[in-house]
């Protein structure tokens, strides 16, 4: 697939899970085992719709959804998670075509991770595909008071890369990640067709 840089884009931010790493599948299933643990059933729509959410807050969303008392604490049900995703989380492995471009701009614009993602997780699953040396900032939900589809993340990272919104190119695969992009004023690439989802 040929990839052509609009013009005016002097930096680069890209989201990682569903964006640079083939994570989501094992993400879901990960909420799934965990869910099953508590007597609950999640939908992978239902995951679809968060993406990009910190796990703490889908959590609680999972309880308030499917839930039928409220005896279960959703700290349980993270924590559950991400045990089990901690286990497989060695067996991710990098989208290509997106992988492609942040090795192809290495070096020559500033480039950015802004992820949902914890900040110790998100290291990890940028080591696993090989990437941690390739960005300069890395912004995570450990950074920010408010996630996306809050524009905070991708600010974050502008600030951090000493750019204007309007300069910056955004990749990501979730519509709350997207609405966050265009709410900071940056242009943004989904991806979702770049390659076959399989969750």
């Amino acid at each position: 697939m040929e990839f052509v840089l609009p013009g005016g884009i002097k930096g680069l931010i890209f989201d990682l899970d569903g964006t640079l790493a083939d994570s989501m599948p094992y993400h879901m299933k990960s909420w799934q085992e965990a869910c099953r643990s508590f007597g609950l059933d999640m939908s992978s729509e239902f995951l679809r719709s968060l993406t990009g959410t910190p796990g703490k807050k889908i959590a609680r969303a999972l309880v308030e959804k499917y839930s039928k008392e409220n005896s279960i604490d959703p700290f349980d049900i993270a924590a559950r998670k991400k045990e089990i995703f901690s286990g497989v989380q060695h067996l991710v492995k990098e989208i290509r075509p997106v992988a492609d471009i942040a090795r192809r701009y290495h070096g020559k614009l500033p480039m950015a991770v802004g992820t949902g993602g914890p900040g110790e997780s998100a290291v990890r699953t940028l080591e696993v595909i090989g990437m941690k040396d390739l960005f300069d900032v890395i912004v995570t939900a450990d950074d920010v008071e408010n996630y996306k589809p809050h524009p905070e993340t991708f600010l974050k990272c502008a600030e951090k890369m000493d750019l204007t919104p309007g300069e910056i190119l955004v990749f990501e695969d979730g519509d709350l990640g997207i609405k966050a992009a265009e709410e900071a004023g940056m242009k943004v690439v989904d991806v979702r067709g770049w390659y076959e989802n399989t969750w």
